[in-house]
């Protein structure tokens, strides 16, 4: 090959071949075209299995783990929850490092199998490990690259591709509850999480076909942590922050079935209010899309979070159909908001070679929030006997973080007011 010609191919240590006609300046991003969106299609068929958890938990509860307290319960849907967090310090890394498509493939088929799994499980501990670590781990696995490949294709237009491509978790959480609700009674609970691991083999396929990173790994430290990042105040205030906000923000989609069936709501229509959630969260994750490529993504997350814990506060004087499907409407959109713009901070914050390893030591502080808020819920509850201890914790909790957000803009822009 001439020197010319090998000079148009990188051809990457890992993964993947880049071409130089088609990776163009790092400096400068597509912002569209049809493969930029290809991506962003490629990245949202998410599963929606631990969006749909508050279903899970109300059927585990009243049959076959009826004998376990809510909070043992609580604590399969929290591994999970924590574990797609977690790991994102190492998958972010292997990103960096050029490795991501066969990490993706592994956890596709892992996730799959685990899916398949769920449906043998009889005992406490078989859920804990198929659907709260299995689930949890390969989920974390697949998701986790996400953020930094829209990074490097999107950037006046990054809030937009963030959200639509987080819409699919929204997606999966208000089919699935809908799917299991009505395929129980016909089929099963095993036939029923069979059929879901099936659906996952066609969604997560598009996924492995379509992912594709613009810009070759870059030369950059081999470490698993970047200390450095934590001498930025700002990056240091916001990952506070949303290891408080994640302390409470599920609770309500963890709950919010259970708490309506104690006030008396029927059974069958208190199994759609995790549905309902969703899908007001996709709607708020499209709309912020829309709006943080204007204002900003923390111009967005800090009032929709505000949001948020007061509908958290709120929920357990809930007590019928119309109030609670309010609630659930409201809720959603508030964290949709909040969750389809996390990472996008901490990309403006950080250096280019280093996202992967940024958001993934977020992720990984987040990830202690998400295992410890729904357990402790349930313990106030069990305690308690009610839902209003638990709505004043985890209102109170994303309070805190929201005030731990507004200091860490306040410390990126020596000011409250600006655009970031």
């Amino acid at each position: 090959m001439s020197e010319s010609n090998h000079s148009e191919t990188i051809v990457s240590r890992r993964d993947e071949v880049y071409d130089l006609h088609e990776k163009g300046d790092a400096d400068v991003h597509p912002d569209g075209g049809l493969r930029a969106w290809l991506v962003v299609i490629g990245v949202r068929p998410q599963f929606g299995l631990v969006n749909s958890w508050g279903v899970f938990q109300s059927y585990y509860q009243t049959t076959v783990l009826q004998t376990r307290s809510p909070s043992d319960i609580a604590w399969i849907g929290s591994i999970q929850y924590s574990l797609m967090f977690l790991p994102c310090l190492v998958w972010g890394r292997l990103f960096d490092l050029g490795y991501y498509k066969s990490v993706v493939l592994v956890c596709y088929i892992m996730l799959v199998i685990s899916a398949f799994l769920v449906a043998e499980c009889r005992e406490y501990w078989h859920f804990v490990l198929c659907q709260g670590f299995a689930i949890g781990l390969c989920g974390s696995g697949i998701l986790a690259p996400a953020p930094a490949i829209i990074s490097q294709w999107f950037k006046k237009r990054r809030g937009l591709a963030m959200c639509i491509y987080s819409t699919g978790s929204s997606f999966g959480g208000t089919i699935i509850p809908i799917l299991t609700r009505q395929l129980i009674p016909r089929i099963g609970f095993p036939w029923t999480m069979r059929i879901l691991a099936l659906i996952s083999i066609v969604t997560l396929g598009i996924a492995i076909m379509l992912l594709k990173r613009r810009i070759p790994p870059m030369q950059t430290s081999t470490a698993l942590f970047n200390f450095k990042a934590f001498q930025s105040g700002a990056y240091s205030a916001y990952c506070l922050s949303t290891l408080f906000i994640f302390l409470g923000i599920y609770t309500v989609l963890t709950y919010i079935d259970i708490g309506a069936v104690s006030h008396g709501i029927s059974p069958n229509f208190a199994f759609y209010l995790v549905a309902i959630a969703n899908a007001g969260s996709g709607l708020g994750r499209y709309c912020a899309g829309l709006c943080a490529d204007r204002m900003g993504p923390m111009n967005v997350m800090m009032p929709m979070t505000l949001a948020c814990a007061a509908v958290t506060y709120a929920w357990p004087f809930a007590h019928t159909k119309g109030t609670l499907v309010a609630v659930a409407v409201l809720y959603g959109y508030a964290t949709g908001s909040f969750l389809a713009l996390t990472p996008n901070p901490v990309i403006e914050f950080g250096d280019p070679s280093d996202i992967g390893k940024n958001v993934g030591m977020l992720m990984s502080i987040i990830a202690l929030g998400a295992l410890a808020g729904p357990p402790i819920s349930g313990v106030i509850n069990s305690a308690t006997g009610g839902f209003v201890a638990v709505g004043c914790f985890a209102g109170s909790a994303v309070l805190l973080g929201v005030g731990l957000m507004v200091w860490s803009k306040y410390l990126a822009l020596g000011s409250v007011f600006g655009k970031l």
